[in-house]
């Protein structure tokens, strides 16, 4: 089918090739018929290398073109009766039915090869394009849609880890994994339309006193079929599959809607909101997070979000998110400090607002004196560059005396409470007072005690 006569609702609007969903669904079809015909297919799944580095030294408009070009380059190696889609941010796919042998898929992978030598010019930019790409075969490899997909993305990260342009799956890989990871995208991705995901909200309190200063919104799935779902579990599918996006974008209007409906004593919270890495480096994040502040802000709610290490790995392109992020009133945190790739070059202008010690550290205060003295190293190093500190996964009185002693400014943790569904997180507020003083004496002193009244 020629690009230009897709319907909207199956064409990518950014290069005009199939779109996610669409091209899932003609898999499923090219698949089928193979099987019925006793035809082979080949699938190619390929992503640019780089591209998060690309859009920033170059600027979007670039990385937009770009994506144009590879949506073109890929219409020139496809047949008549070839489909080219784009799956993902920087991710394509490429059907090649009624092949041969793994010899045609190779004269596809090397076609495009010899397409993508000639330099990308963009006005007056030049670019070689790098990509990366994994092939999977029918029915050599998989006789299903989902675990085609899969053991030609595993071909793809086995080419990267090897530095590889190209890998083939090989035969007899393994399914188990394969299929549930397929279920639960299948799932995840109507989650959403029939309520089935929900925002809990993790306490935060301040060390010196344990007055109550935020929450951290983490999002819940129960499923009809599976019960609850951990988020280590569908987040990674999310990630992987395109979905998270659009997860992150309910999380945020969601838990604000909720938490500004909270009426309790504490005065201004602050309101945890986690940002995968893939948002981080997209330039739209400040403009969705503008909205989602337009519809549900409120002057009692100090918007933070939460990234990782990982999201400031290309730091030039990051940092100007985050600024623009952080010039509409809203903090950030990295998240699980100390286990990825912390840097002290970029601390000097870094704009984040707080650290957050990982619960790794954390958990050994008591026990383990190299995890103590990270612990101690870390909010020192915060606090010199005018950083706050939260700790993670505090359940004990003795642990909290000991990020007290060590001048830590918040944590969140069983000690206080576990995640709340939005009510009972209205009524954990209310009571906070007395259970405070029953888990540890010296909390919420006189001075800061809320007003009466």
């Amino acid at each position: 089918m020629s690009i230009s006569l897709l319907p909207p609702e199956s064409q990518d609007p950014q290069t005009g090739l199939h779109n996610r969903r669409s091209f899932l669904a003609l898999l499923r079809r090219q698949i089928q018929q193979a099987n019925d015909r006793q035809h082979k297919l080949a699938l190619l799944v390929l992503d640019i290398d780089g591209f998060a580095r690309i859009n920033g030294a170059h600027g979007f408009d670039f990385g937009d073109k770009l994506l144009q070009h590879m949506g073109r380059q890929l219409m020139k190696v496809a047949r008549k009766q070839d489909y080219a889609a784009r799956i993902g941010s920087d991710r394509f796919a490429l059907v090649l039915p009624r092949v041969m042998n793994a010899g045609h898929a190779e004269l596809a992978v090397q076609k495009l090869y010899r397409l993508l030598d000639m330099p990308f010019q963009c006005d007056d930019k030049r670019l070689r394009v790098g990509v990366t790409i994994g092939v999977a075969l029918c029915p050599m490899n998989a006789t299903h849609a989902e675990f085609l997909l899969r053991h030609a993305e595993k071909a793809l990260d086995t080419a990267r880890l090897r530095g590889q342009r190209s890998a083939f799956s090989p035969e007899g890989l393994p399914t188990e994994g394969i299929a549930q990871f397929w279920d639960i995208e299948l799932e995840l991705d109507a989650a959403l339309e029939r309520g089935e995901l929900s925002m809990h909200y993790q306490p935060k309190v301040r060390v010196s006193d344990l007055r109550p200063v935020g929450s951290e919104a983490l999002m819940r799935w129960i499923s009809p079929s599976r019960g609850f779902v951990p988020p280590d579990v569908f987040i990674p599918v999310a990630e992987q599959t395109g979905q998270i996006k659009k997860l992150t974008v309910w999380a945020l209007n969601t838990a604000l809607r909720q938490s500004a409906k909270w009426k309790h004593p504490w005065g201004p919270l602050s309101l945890s909101v986690n940002v995968p890495p893939e948002l981080v480096a997209q330039h739209d994040l400040p403009d969705l997070v503008e909205n989602a502040i337009k519809l549900w802000g409120d002057d009692h709610t100090q918007l933070m979000l939460e990234i990782t290490e990982r999201s400031l790995m290309d730091s030039g392109h990051s940092f100007a998110i985050l600024s623009r992020i952080r010039e509409l009133g809203v903090q950030v945190s990295i998240d699980d400090f100390g286990t990825g790739y912390s840097c002290l070059a970029y601390f000097k202008d870094i704009p984040v607002d707080e650290l957050k010690i990982d619960r790794s550290f954390v958990s050994g205060l008591l026990t383990e004196p190299a995890s103590a003295h990270v612990t101690g190293l870390i909010i020192d190093m915060a606090h010199r560059f005018g950083l706050s500190v939260a700790a993670e996964g505090v359940e004990d009185v003795a642990t909290l005396e000991i990020l007290q002693r060590s001048t830590c400014d918040t944590a969140q943790g069983y000690l206080c409470s576990k995640a709340l569904p939005s009510p009972d997180m209205e009524r954990w507020l209310a009571s906070w007072p007395e259970r405070a003083v029953q888990a540890w004496p010296g909390a919420l002193g006189a001075a800061s005690r809320p007003a009466s009244g």
